[in-house]
């Protein structure tokens, strides 16, 4: 429409949104450059008559600083939204043309309508635009709102008909002989307005982004679920056929390490549910410097086959470290302090062991109170979510976490990488890593199962989160050298960490890593004595259990 004006000298007035003048700044600056004046015709394109004055104030002010900012004017024209013909105002209308006069703007209406939105043809727009009885007229043209192609054809014809015939086409001010309508804005309201343009066309560009990344996305994590259906469903075949056995039975007796600061609710239950192992079991309990007496109640209890071992507060790294260290067996099972075992879950737990090449292996974390909202939710995350990845995970051969609240090892695999690490927030993440690296094997056994407690608040849960990403993060990088290197950390590198990397970083809206780092999720999300993850003493425990319009062109 521009390039049509300027072919023929003819100027308009364009009475432009706000949403539009944020959008397409260089428009509204050519037009004003170009000898056209610009008018308010609101920021949203509401109808007035049902607002409130402050609305109608805000529709005005926001639709003047885009002007300010694509132009650097102020401008002192207004056309209302949904208007027509002058003798079309109501008593609805009227008050609202009385109140914006008021405040210092000169409104404007047209007397003659092209009707051009409804697409009639170009002959019929010429016809409805041209005026009567040989007088001047406020002719109405859209520039925007859809396909424009008919009127911009018939002002192309329009303009140099009517000229011939002797009419003028200028601003509004021009035919009213009065000063111009436009006054230049300069300092911080002129900033003002640049800042609210970058502001919207920043928010445009960031949005097209999130839409694209959003796509891939959304394709990537619909393939993985399919994906994993597939890999989940042959892994539950493979280890429920008759004939399935990782090996020879292990029936030796293993070390359970249950690491523990201020678990005095729950410490009692969790080495009770031990007590009832269809295995033979030593118990360790690494109390880390507890100030509620939860040694003192393991203590209590008198079990023969229990052992407490009190040390200053270090983090649950150096206290299964420690544990590692007093341990008589070679297999080692791990679990947290507000956790509850069945009587066969050790003995699920370390058949995978009868496979030599097997150093690690994972058990099936549920969630114990699930009676709440958050819990449900959890719960479904842990059956239909964690419990499938390391199905997925397993017959990929990148496993890549062991669960904080239910996982053993082999000591002897452990004791070459140096047992558990406090480099990263995600010891759990960060400890299987670094054993595919090593090149043992690291298995799913779905019938171990472990009772754990979740959090139970929006903010424990957004702890436990954010730590459980952020230490993934940390353990992807830490392990960054397995893309490019041969042999089992190879094979992990370029397999486990990317399907990690992209499903457990970057795809998900729900921040999680598996149920990695620590597990457990009592735990994680509690405030913390030590700056590291993984104790807190918990406030609230439970005991454990078992189970637009465009613009308008006035010309």
């Amino acid at each position: 429409m521009l390039d049509v004006l300027k072919k023929h000298d003819a100027h308009a007035v364009f009475f432009v949104t706000g949403t539009m003048a944020s959008r397409y700044p260089d428009l509204v600056r050519r037009m004003v450059d170009e000898g056209h004046e610009i008018g308010l015709h609101t920021f949203n394109h509401p109808d007035l008559s049902l607002q409130s004055k402050k609305r109608i104030d805000w529709e005005l002010s926001q639709n003047q600083l885009a002007i300010t900012g694509a132009a650097g004017i102020r401008t002192s024209l207004f056309r209302p939204p949904y208007s027509s013909y002058a003798d079309a105002m109501d008593n609805k209308s009227w008050p609202v043309t009385q109140y914006i006069g008021s405040r210092g703007y000169l409104t404007v209406v047209n007397n003659t309508d092209s009707e051009d939105w409804k697409r009639p043809g170009v002959q019929e727009i010429i016809r409805r635009a041209t005026p009567h009885g040989g007088k001047g007229a406020i002719v109405l043209m859209h520039d925007s709102g859809g396909d424009r192609s008919q009127t911009v054809a018939a002002l192309d014809t329009f303009l140099p008909d009517l000229k011939d015939k002797g009419y003028e086409f200028g601003n509004l001010t021009e035919a009213l002989d009065a000063p111009s309508a436009h006054s230049p804005v300069t300092g911080a309201e002129l900033w003002k307005g640049k800042a609210w343009i970058f502001l919207v066309q920043a928010s445009e560009n960031i949005t097209g982004v999130l839409v694209v990344g959003l796509a891939i996305i959304g394709s990537l994590v619909i393939a993985r679920f399919v994906l994993m259906l597939l890999l989940s469903g042959f892994h539950a075949r493979r280890v429920r056929r008759k004939d399935f056995r990782w090996g020879p039975p292990v029936t030796e007796p293993v070390t359970v390490l249950v690491p523990a600061y201020n678990e005095a609710k729950c410490i009692e239950n969790t080495v009770n549910s031990l007590m009832a192992s269809e295995h033979p079991i030593e118990v360790l309990v690494i109390d880390d410097g507890s100030t509620d007496g939860t040694a003192r109640i393991v203590e209590a209890m008198g079990l023969p086959n229990v052992r407490v071992i009190r040390q200053l507060n270090a983090g649950k790294p150096a206290a299964l470290n420690r544990g590692l260290a007093n341990a008589r067996y070679d297999i080692v099972v791990m679990m947290d302090g507000d956790t509850v075992f069945e009587p066969s879950t050790v003995r699920e737990l370390v058949q995978p062991f009868g496979d030599a090449r097997v150093g690690a292996v994972a058990g099936n974390a549920k969630v114990g109170n699930k009676d709440s909202l958050i819990g449900a939710w959890q719960h479904i995350e842990y059956v239909m979510g964690f419990n499938l990845d390391r199905r997925m995970y397993d017959v990929l051969g990148c496993m890549p976490t062991i669960p904080g609240a239910v996982g053993a090892f082999r000591r002897s695999a452990l004791e070459p990488i140096g047992g558990m690490s406090e480099d990263t927030l995600a010891e759990d993440t960060d400890v299987t890593m670094a054993l595919h690296r090593a090149g043992w094997r690291v298995v799913y056994a779905e019938n171990a199962r472990a009772w754990t407690e979740a959090p139970e608040t929006v903010q424990q849960l957004w702890s436990q989160r954010y730590r459980w990403s952020y230490g993934t993060m940390q353990a992807i990088w830490k392990h960054r050298r397995s893309l490019i290197e041969k042999g089992p950390s190879g094979r992990f590198g370029r397999v486990g960490l990317p399907f990690v990397s992209l499903f457990m970083v970057v795809a998900p809206f729900w921040p999680r890593s598996s149920t990695s780092s620590s597990s457990t999720a009592s735990s994680s999300a509690r405030p913390r004595r030590r700056s590291w993850p993984g104790w807190a003493s918990s406030p609230s425990r439970r005991s454990a259990r078992r189970t637009p319009s465009g613009s308008t062109a006035n010309a």
